[in-house]
């Protein structure tokens, strides 16, 4: 059961780097020989993450126990290195699903079952029955998102039956810059505070995010409408390698200030961190179908940028089925490998195959991960064996050559 918690809740808008900042957070404490867990609070109804579609909450990540979690576990496993598991997740389906049950099973004795206090009931017990010394909390979404509320009130109320100074709150907000008149504008982050507080939460720290560097004058301002110490106002502004945010912090001495508002000890040592810096100019495309966010392909741009690699490129698999092989070719030739990542659905499928030809022929350096795999069975089938209309029973019952045969249960 934790003895301390850290509360970390987003404003302005999602999207910030809450996760990125509580696994950085936690793996500076970690390294200080803070025995540190994590939670990751979903306020979606979805049970798990596992039926999301991609372009929308980003891809899934599958823990050691099997749990479809959201992306968020894993920055946590690859900052602080320990493995992630089901209890590190919780969702407002989870919950619901929970209380729903336990109602049909007449374990409330015909009470009116309630959101207060049943549902906060719930929250916290799954909460103080994490293990480690200090818990970090996550809590997904922004301020004032109405699916969110419940959580916030359940530990609102935590910190109310414990012990206040036991709760470190900090607030992940934005603050956007506006080129035209050249100010940061720090109305959204007061008023998101303000939102907070009205809720019954005063937050300790605010983390101050923005795409440049924040003048000391609007940092100021901040602290004082939100009524937090100057030096608990931290500004995080935009960089270009996310796995230097646990070494600003350690340079900043957050870790002290969090230590000394719970009353925890730390170790004074150095801190032992190390990531990528320069990377080999080898150009990779990701040939996908999830094009609105980088986050659908989560999982392998971040293996490839920490081999040292740059970052890959996304390519349309779509577009490539509209070509010829001489098109393809010129589409593809710039690049020195390419992936084929995992999916769902036809769409796309031979936009992939024609890239896996593409690559076959020119001898260029190709991986395929799970579907991806499945695509380069079929390619070789068909042009290579001369096994015309080889396909998936997945994309084609009638297939007369079933590469890959769907398992029947």
């Amino acid at each position: 059961m934790p003895d301390k918690y850290i509360v970390v809740t987003g404003g302005v808008l999602s999207g910030i780097g809450k996760g990125i900042f509580s696994a950085s957070l936690a793996r500076v404490l970690k390294e200080a020989g803070v025995d540190i867990n994590v939670l990751k609070i979903d306020p979606y109804l979805n049970v798990d993450a596992g039926t999301m579609n991609p372009n929308q909450h980003g891809e899934v990540f599958v823990t050691d126990d099997g749990y479809e979690a959201d992306l968020d576990l894993g920055h946590y496993e690859r900052f602080l290195g320990v493995s992630m598991s089901r209890k590190n997740n919780i969702t407002a389906g989870q919950i619901y699903s929970t209380i729903i049950q336990r109602e049909r099973e007449g374990k409330y004795l015909g009470s009116t079952v309630q959101v207060v206090p049943h549902v906060t009931s719930e929250i916290k017990e799954r909460i103080t029955t994490m293990p480690g010394k200090v818990l970090s909390i996550e809590i997904g979404g922004t301020v004032g998102d109405i699916e969110g509320e419940v959580f916030l009130e359940a530990v609102r109320e935590l910190a109310f039956e414990k012990n206040r100074n036991d709760f470190l709150f900090v607030h992940v907000t934005y603050v956007p810059y506006l080129r035209v008149t050249n100010e940061f504008k720090t109305k959204p982050t007061q008023q998101s505070v303000q939102l907070l507080r009205k809720i019954g939460i005063q937050p300790d720290v605010i983390v101050v995010r923005s795409e440049l560097p924040i003048d000391s004058q609007s940092l100021y301002k901040i602290a004082l409408f939100s009524g937090v110490p100057r030096d608990m106002v931290i500004n995080l502004p935009d960089v270009g390698n996310v796995y230097q945010i646990p070494e600003t912090l350690y340079e900043a001495g957050v870790h002290k200030l969090v230590a000394k508002k719970l009353g925890i000890e730390i170790e004074d040592k150095p801190l032992n961190w190390t990531y990528p810096k320069s990377f080999k100019p080898y150009r990779i495309a990701l040939i996908g179908k999830y094009l609105s966010t980088d986050d659908a392909y989560k999982s392998i741009i971040e293996s490839i940028f920490l081999s040292g690699v740059q970052k890959p490129v996304v390519v349309d698999a779509q577009e490539l089925e509209e070509l010829d092989d001489n098109a393809v070719a010129q589409k593809l030739n710039s690049y020195d490998a390419l992936i084929i990542p995992g999916g769902f659905g036809r769409r796309g499928i031979e936009g992939k195959i024609r890239a896996i030809k593409y690559a076959r022929e020119n001898k260029k350096p190709i991986l395929g991960i799970c579907l991806g795999m499945q695509l380069m069975a079929i390619e070789f089938a068909r042009h290579v064996l001369g096994l015309e209309g080889a396909n998936s029973t997945e994309f084609d019952e009638k297939t007369p050559y079933p590469v890959v045969n769907m398992m029947e249960e």
